[in-house]
């Protein structure tokens, strides 16, 4: 199977927000990554539920929406409401990950996990038998347009490594600072769903960066068997 691009909606143009997503689309992209800050996990504001609802109903990809945000169990039923296809969330946001993953898991949508650059992989091993998917962040989160942090290609080696060692299903997605420059290491380490914003909707044809991306990946793609 192919590796599968999502196109971070946090670099979109939020005032045509519609006409981007449908850009992507058409050009291509597996799914869409919306990012959730809440201005107290990270330093950042971003959207609700009320927006994934109206995203929902501009675009039939699956909405891989990624709660960066304190206390996210209290919030998990709304998005999911909001049509939400899968929910990470952040190891160092949730005292119980375990018991989180399983709230996720019983409303019938995808569960992800997703650490920051400086936390060990140790922290969420024995959650990744339960997960569907671990983020592993690439630059610190809050804000786009960072550049890619080079010791997170060892993070996602480790990952696969841990992976395929215990036959896990949950697979590798990675996020921050992902361009074409850099995508086969992050590929080639073990990556198989690449989120990228900067990238995608700063560039001058969003639509012929995603191709782009495909094209680079293709010849990669052994790396997506479990996706």
């Amino acid at each position: 199977m192919s590796i599968r691009i999502a196109p971070s909606i946090l670099s979109a143009n939020f005032a045509a927000l519609g006409e981007d997503i449908r850009t992507v689309e058409e050009a291509g992209a597996h799914l869409l990554h919306v990012d959730v800050m809440d201005g107290h996990f990270v330093p950042n504001i971003t959207i609700g539920p009320p927006v994934v609802k109206s995203i929902r109903k501009a675009t039939k990809l699956p909405l891989d929406v990624h709660l960066m945000i304190s206390d996210p169990d209290k919030y998990i039923p709304a998005f999911v409401d909001a049509g939400a296809n899968m929910l990470t969330v952040h190891a160092e946001a949730t005292v119980h990950l375990d018991r989180t993953l399983n709230f996720i898991r019983s409303h019938n949508v995808g569960a992800g996990v997703s650490i920051n650059p400086a936390t060990p992989l140790v922290a969420v091993e024995h959650a990744l038998g339960l997960a569907d998917m671990v983020l592993i962040m690439s630059v610190n989160p809050g804000f786009g347009g960072q550049k890619f942090i080079p010791y997170t290609l060892e993070k996602i080696r480790q990952a696969r490594q841990i992976i395929e060692s215990r036959n896990y299903r949950c697979i590798i997605e990675v996020d921050g600072g992902i361009n074409t420059d850099n995508l086969p290491d992050v590929i080639t380490a073990g990556a198989q769903v690449l989120v990228a914003g900067t990238a995608i909707f700063h560039a001058p044809d969003p639509a012929r960066k995603i191709k782009e991306m495909l094209e680079i990946a293709a010849p990669l793609g052994y790396h997506a068997k479990y996706v």
